[in-house]
C-alpha cells in the first residue's frame, strides 16, 4: 500500500501542471525618433571656393604652359634654320601674313582668356565686382520665376559663345589664307612654263626655276597655314573650356540665389 501511494505521488509531480512564477516586467525606454535635418545637396562654400579656384590656376597655367612650349619648339625651329627657308622661298610673302594674323587672333585669344577667369573670380566675391557679369546676372534674374531664369541662361551661354566665337573664326581663316597660298603657288608655277619654248633647251632652266618657286610658295603657305590653325584652336578650347564653366557657375549661383530668397 505505501508503494502504490509513492507511485501516486511520483506520478503527480511529474504530470501535473506547475504554476509559473510571474517575471517582473522591465520597463523598456521608449527610443525618441529625432527627424533628420533635410540635407543640402549643394556644395559648401570652402568646397565651392577650392574648386574653383582650382580652376581658374588650372585654365591660366594650362594656356601658359602650352604656349611656351610651342614658342620653345618654334624657336629649336628656327635655330635650325627651317623658318629661314620657308621665308625665302616664299616670294609671295604670304607665310608672314598667315603668321601676323595668328599672332593677332592668339593676342585676342589671350585677353578673352584673362577676361574669363577674372570673371570666374568675380563669381566666388560678387560683392567685390560690381560691374562683372556675374553681379549683372543676378540683377536679371532676381525675383523671377524658373521660366524666366531659364531663358536668361540660354542667353547668357549664347552671349558667351558669341563673345569667344572670333578666335574660332581667326583660326578658320587661316587655313583659307593656306589655300589662297596654294592657289597662288601654281599659278606661279603654271606661268613661268611656255609651250611654245618647250622644245629649246635654254627655256627649259627659267620655265623650272618658275616650277618650283610656284611649288614651293603652295607647299610652305600650305603648311604655314594649317600648323598655326591647330596651334591656335588648342587655345580656342582653352578658352571654350573656361566659357562653359563661367556659364554654368553663373547660372548655379542665380539659382542658389534664388532659392535662398523666402517666398
Amino acid at each position: 500500500m505505501t508503494q502504490v501511494v509513492q507511485k501516486a505521488r511520483a506520478f503527480v509531480r511529474e504530470y501535473a501542471p506547475q504554476e509559473r512564477v510571474p517575471q517582473e516586467r522591465v520597463p523598456q525606454e521608449r527610443v525618441k525618433v529625432v527627424p533628420c535635418a533635410p540635407q543640402s545637396w549643394n556644395v559648401p562654400s570652402t568646397a565651392k571656393k577650392g574648386l574653383d579656384e582650382g580652376y581658374l590656376h588650372l585654365l591660366l597655367l594650362r594656356y601658359v604652359v602650352f604656349n611656351l612650349a610651342t614658342f620653345a619648339l618654334l624657336g629649336a625651329v628656327y635655330i635650325q634654320g627651317w623658318i629661314t627657308v620657308i621665308i625665302e622661298a616664299d616670294v609671295t610673302g604670304l607665310s608672314l601674313a598667315i603668321f601676323g594674323v595668328f599672332l593677332g587672333g592668339l593676342g585676342v585669344c589671350t585677353g578673352k582668356i584673362w577676361k574669363i577667369s577674372r570673371e570666374l573670380d568675380c563669381v566666388r566675391n560678387t560683392e567685390g565686382c560690381s560691374a562683372s557679369w556675374a553681379a549683372t546676372y543676378l540683377k536679371e534674374v532676381g525675383g523671377r520665376g524658373s521660366g524666366s531664369r531659364g531663358i536668361t541662361a540660354d542667353a547668357l551661354r549664347v552671349k558667351l559663345a558669341n563673345r569667344i566665337a572670333v578666335v574660332r573664326q581667326v583660326a578658320a581663316s587661316l587655313v583659307l589664307l593656306g589655300l589662297i597660298g596654294t592657289v597662288l603657288g601654281f599659278v606661279i608655277a603654271l606661268s613661268g612654263v611656255d609651250p611654245k619654248a618647250a622644245g629649246d633647251v635654254r627655256a627649259i632652266t627659267p620655265m623650272v626655276t618658275a616650277l618650283i618657286s610656284g611649288m614651293s610658295v603652295a607647299l610652305y603657305t600650305t603648311l604655314v597655314g594649317a600648323v598655326l590653325h591647330l596651334w591656335l584652336m588648342v587655345n580656342y578650347r582653352f578658352l571654350a573650356g573656361g566659357a562653359v564653366k563661367l556659364a554654368t557657375s553663373l547660372v548655379a549661383l542665380g539659382e542658389a540665389n534664388a532659392e535662398s530668397r523666402p517666398d
